[in-house]
């Protein structure tokens, strides 16, 4: 059995071959961040005949530079929008019985600070979720044409594979080397924002327990628990023995992208999935 992921070199596709590999199925990895292929996911020639080549029973569409800015435009249509057509047309074409993974954004719907179902309606608020709801339309298109195209909407997840440009790692990074004895100061922008804490290794057996089901095509991958920054900054600098207040500033002009970001996972939830780490067990992961 063989699995194409695009975006292995990511917290996601690095867990999701661990586990496939684990399953007894060979994982073919494809990343821009590192040397595991070559293939340039915008053109489509490249990618049918890299999926001709294989004809895989999985394929994972994890690839995406996970930022909202609009400098990243153009990169995230190619990476994320385009490929995912390139993907999908490939597959109707040389392999069609492929189950293919498209991964979404609760980013991508709108939110008014209530936990967020699948059947909400999308908006548009930035170029990110532009390429997203346009991926995520073409999935159902092709579903329509026989192509098995799940779409599993991810919430903020973490863990040690993560860069400091994401807020949970910088944290605890920063956490631990003050710990050690450095007198940095940490400047974060909001800390009453709240968002969901989950495991990346819980939700790519969220994605795994999604595909081998026929009954629903699309659904949260998230926990449905939301904890606000500082929660995290208490959670962190706790297992560090510091007090987080003597070593953070806060901008005082920040304004953040949202809020509240939270899920309501109960359909993932329905096919027997849930995560197995918890706020606390992660902080202490990411403390390591």
């Amino acid at each position: 059995m063989t699995a194409i992921i695009f975006g292995i070199g990511g917290q996601d596709g690095y867990y999701l071959s661990e586990l496939l590999t684990n399953k007894k199925v060979k994982a073919i990895g494809i990343s821009r961040l590192q040397n595991s292929g070559s293939i340039d996911i915008s053109k489509y020639s490249e990618v049918a005949r890299l999926i001709s080549q294989y004809r895989p029973e999985f394929i994972f569409h994890l690839a995406a530079n996970s930022t909202t800015r609009h400098d990243a435009l153009f990169e995230n249509h190619e990476t994320i929008a385009t490929a995912t057509l390139n993907i999908l047309e490939a597959v109707k074409n040389f392999s069609p019985h492929t189950k293919v993974f498209i991964s979404g954004s609760g980013l991508q719907f709108k939110n008014d600070g209530k936990p967020i179902k699948e059947t909400d309606p999308f908006e548009a608020r930035d170029p990110y979720s532009v390429s997203r709801i346009q991926s995520t339309y073409a999935a159902r298109y092709f579903r329509t044409l026989g192509i098995k195209t799940y779409v599993g909407y991810f919430f903020n997840h973490d863990s040690p594979m993560r860069t400091e440009r994401h807020m949970t790692k910088k944290i605890a990074e920063a956490a631990k080397r003050i710990a050690s004895g450095n007198n940095e100061r940490l400047e974060i922008g909001d800390l009453d924002v709240v968002k969901e804490y989950t495991y990346a290794v819980d939700i790519v057996k969220g994605i795994w327990t999604l595909v081998n089901q026929e009954k629903i095509s699309e659904a949260n991958i998230s926990s449905g628990h939301g904890y606000s920054i500082k929660e995290w900054l208490i959670e962190c600098f706790s297992l560090a023995d510091k007090n987080w207040e003597d070593f953070v500033d806060i901008k005082r002009d920040f304004v953040p992208e949202y809020r509240k970001l939270v899920s309501d996972p109960s359909l993932i939830f329905s096919l027997g999935w849930k995560p197995e780490i918890n706020f606390h067990q992660l902080a202490k992961i990411m403390m390591r």
